[in-house]
């Protein structure tokens, strides 16, 4: 059973997500502020954290900043600032997702379902037989190559350091080689986001995953901006 930490300090809504939560066989904690929130997950040792950003004590940027250095588990941080400044800081302090007050039941906890799916996907990564099965398929450009039975990359001989998310889109966007694929697509294909709009998610990966396999980034051979439709693996 998947186990998920809430971090929410208006009892209301911290109850509403421990009842939908519990309701779908989730095995559920709740704290209320930011102290607690790291005592209790370094204790739990969560499938899943629900982190809210304004919290009395220590805020939800500043509870992520210090998980993030213990663990790897998805955080899906909850904000009810609009501001983009707040949305992209939290992916680039180590949060996995975000999602704006007020939302839908239905959203957040389809958003749960897909990041526990993935989490799982990633600790299967830890089965020795399923590491060295000959059936892995690798996809490789120049000298950029990709291990999908081990869920690997290396830029030469190096291996890359990936977040799960980084992986799936960097193995997205080499299996559509030379397509247009814009930024709806890929929410909806490797976050499987379907009520989902903001393209700040993307372009953060994407920033991301230039700095790791483009010789300049800013100046990108590899994932290519194609302006109002989306991006390009050129390899």
């Amino acid at each position: 059973m998947a186990t998920i930490l809430i971090v929410e300090d208006d009892p209301v809504l911290r109850e509403g997500l421990v009842y939908n939560l519990t309701r779908q066989d989730y095995e559920v904690e709740s704290v209320g502020d930011g102290k607690s929130a790291v005592e209790k997950a370094r204790l739990m040792k969560p499938n899943l954290i629900i982190l809210d950003i304004m919290l009395p004590g220590m805020d939800g940027f500043q509870v992520c900043r210090a998980l993030r250095q213990e663990m790897t588990c998805p955080i899906l941080m909850l904000t009810a600032r609009s501001e983009e400044i707040d949305r992209v800081l939290g992916l680039e302090i180590g949060a996995d997702d975000y999602i704006t007050k007020p939302f839908s039941m239905r959203e957040l906890l389809a958003r749960v379902k897909a990041h526990l799916r993935h989490e799982r996907f990633l600790l299967s990564k830890q089965n020795p037989e399923a590491a060295i099965s000959p059936a892995s398929e690798i996809l490789s450009s120049g000298n950029l190559s990709v291990d999908l039975g081990r869920m690997e990359a290396r830029l030469d001989d190096n291996q890359l350091i990936l977040k799960p998310k980084e992986f799936e889109l960097l193995v997205y966007l080499m299996k559509h080689q030379g397509k247009v694929l814009s930024r709806a697509a890929l929410l909806e294909k490797v976050w499987e986001w379907k009520y989902y709009s903001d393209a700040h998610t993307i372009d953060v990966h994407i920033h991301w995953l230039r700095e790791l396999i483009e010789e300049d980034p800013k100046n990108p051979k590899r994932i290519i901006t194609v302006r109002g439709a989306g991006y390009r693996f050129e390899g």
